[in-house]
């Protein structure tokens, strides 16, 4: 007989359902407007570590979003002012205890803030969802070398692979700057975050994404983007957005290049994002919340299945 039950219990669902009024509530005082864009396009994301679902429409192949910022941003240029996004996004291959290919997503935008800014706001919000922690601040570079004991913008790659082949039990001598860093920092410093609300920002250049570079304190480059982690979980994503076309192509095309070395299929660049940021993207801000974690920790809950209607089974564990 078919398993038809939901996998969350409704009071769960009931919790989620009043997470999600709250989070609009939040905004409408704020007078950041929700936009409802498109879940299906023809394009994807470049991004190495993501991987889009691909879905026909007319013969021709389209994508399910992994998030919705490739619209967002081409009505930040058309000129939206500060706008939010609360619903679906898909990635290929995300399954775990904390990840499903179809969850929920929070993103928003504000144009004239900056990275730190939008950390505040970030803060303010989940306090008002009821997460009660001070949040503490703090630089890539300090956590990383508190825990790693290298610089993790200035230390040779070398060191760096060699320190991950160490942490890992794999080898990691033949891997990028990015990747090394992606598990020191998963595998050597997540598990060392104070419970609470952490903020982990300025970024390696090489991770910077869809984020403008700038320089720390110090004067080295960096990226400036931001993580949020809540009792070790990362939770959120932001950036203090990329705003020039020429630069945003030449990455497209650098994602592109370390697909095709990675054995992954090329993905369809987004000129009409890069139309619009030509057009003038207004310097902003923005950031994507993981709507279903933030329910797992503010109900101590441990799968993600626990908090969706029909969570997908799988036996991936991460």
């Amino acid at each position: 007989m078919a398993d038809w039950q939901p996998t969350a219990t409704l009071e769960t669902l009931r919790r989620r359902a009043e997470l999600m009024a709250a989070i609009r509530h939040f905004f409408a005082l704020r007078s950041v407007w929700e936009v409802d864009v498109p879940v299906l396009a023809k394009t994807g994301v470049t991004d190495l570590n993501i991987d889009s679902i691909p879905a026909e429409l007319n013969g021709r192949r389209h994508y399910l979003q992994s998030s919705p910022e490739y619209q967002m941003k081409r009505l930040l240029a058309a000129g939206s002012g500060g706008i939010y996004y609360l619903g679906k996004a898909f990635r290929n291959g995300e399954s775990g205890r904390r990840h499903s290919p179809e969850f929920t997503l929070l993103e928003w935008y504000r144009p004239g803030w900056d990275e730190h800014n939008l950390m505040d706001e970030v803060s303010s919000l989940l306090s008002e969802l009821g997460v009660v922690a001070e949040p503490v601040k703090v630089s890539y570079r300090e956590i990383f070398q508190q825990n790693i004991g290298l610089d993790p913008h200035a230390a040779p790659l070398e060191a760096l692979q060699q320190e991950a082949t160490a942490l890992s039990g794999s080898d990691f001598t033949a891997v990028s700057r990015n990747s090394c860093l992606d598990l020191l920092f998963s595998l050597g410093v997540e598990s060392t975050l104070p419970d609470g609300l952490v903020f982990v920002y300025d970024y390696p250049l090489c991770q910077a994404a869809l984020a403008c570079s700038g320089k720390d304190s110090s004067g080295v480059p960096v990226a400036r983007r931001f993580e949020a982690f809540l009792n070790r979980m990362e939770l959120a994503n932001g950036y203090y957005e990329l705003t020039d076309a020429v630069e945003q192509l030449s990455r497209f095309e650098s994602d592109l290049a370390l697909r095709t070395a990675a054995g992954k299929s090329a993905m369809p660049v987004d000129h009409q994002l890069l139309a619009a940021m030509k057009s003038g993207l207004p310097a902003c801000a923005g950031v994507a919340l993981g709507v279903d974690r933030l329910l797992m920790r503010l109900l101590s809950l441990v799968d993600i299945r626990e908090v969706l209607p029909f969570g997908i089974r799988c036996d991936v564990n991460d």
